[in-house]
């Protein structure tokens, strides 16, 4: 059964030559376990001290447990996915989608959080974390080759440093892996 907030698998128009395959965030479920951890945690340790305390209610209990809820809400994490031509990021009920293919902003947002701004020429806006894009290489590499036509179209006309400096920090990252892995660090 499809839902209004599920978006077609299939984004609409041409696609760039490559890879059609989907990648999706490989560390999405351990993210969620660890949201999910915390939140149980949190549960569990409100209910034990307040039993504790002999002052557990049927009221308190569901007090302690509406505030979990709230602390899973806001950990949710965001479960990226990308392939030929788009990147998508579903949240709790939203999806957003962009067309790396047809992007034309490509904006780092630093702060607490970074944050990975992409904006296509049909309006979409996404908002991602750029951990996750080093962390998932097949990621990366799907919004690269649509970043590419992109430029190489013209319509990419805000943040192709951002997105240089992005894939040589990947490709120092990737390096520092090798070598690790190799035993030659």
């Amino acid at each position: 059964m499809k839902r209004h907030d599920d978006t077609p698998t299939r984004p609409m128009g041409s696609h760039p030559a490559g890879t059609v395959g989907v990648a999706y965030d490989r560390g999405w479920n351990a993210d969620m376990r660890a949201a999910l951890g915390c939140a149980g945690l949190l549960l569990g340790l409100l209910l034990c001290v307040d039993w504790a305390a002999g002052t557990l209610t049927w009221w308190r209990g569901a007090l302690w447990g509406v505030l979990a809820l709230l602390l899973l809400l806001v950990l949710f994490p965001v479960r990226v996915s990308a392939g030929a031509g788009w990147l998508a990021a579903r949240r709790l009920l939203v999806t957003r989608r962009v067309r790396t293919d047809r992007l034309t902003a490509v904006r780092p947002l630093d702060g607490v959080a970074q944050r990975l701004v992409l904006r296509d020429s049909l309006g979409n806006r996404v908002e991602i974390d750029p951990e996750v894009l080093i962390r998932n290489p097949n990621l990366w590499y799907l919004l690269d080759e649509g970043a590419r036509v992109s430029e190489a179209a013209g319509t990419l006309l805000c943040g192709t440093t951002a997105l240089h400096r992005l894939a040589r920090r990947l490709d120092h990252e990737t390096a520092l892996g090798v070598f690790r892995t190799s035993g030659m660090e």
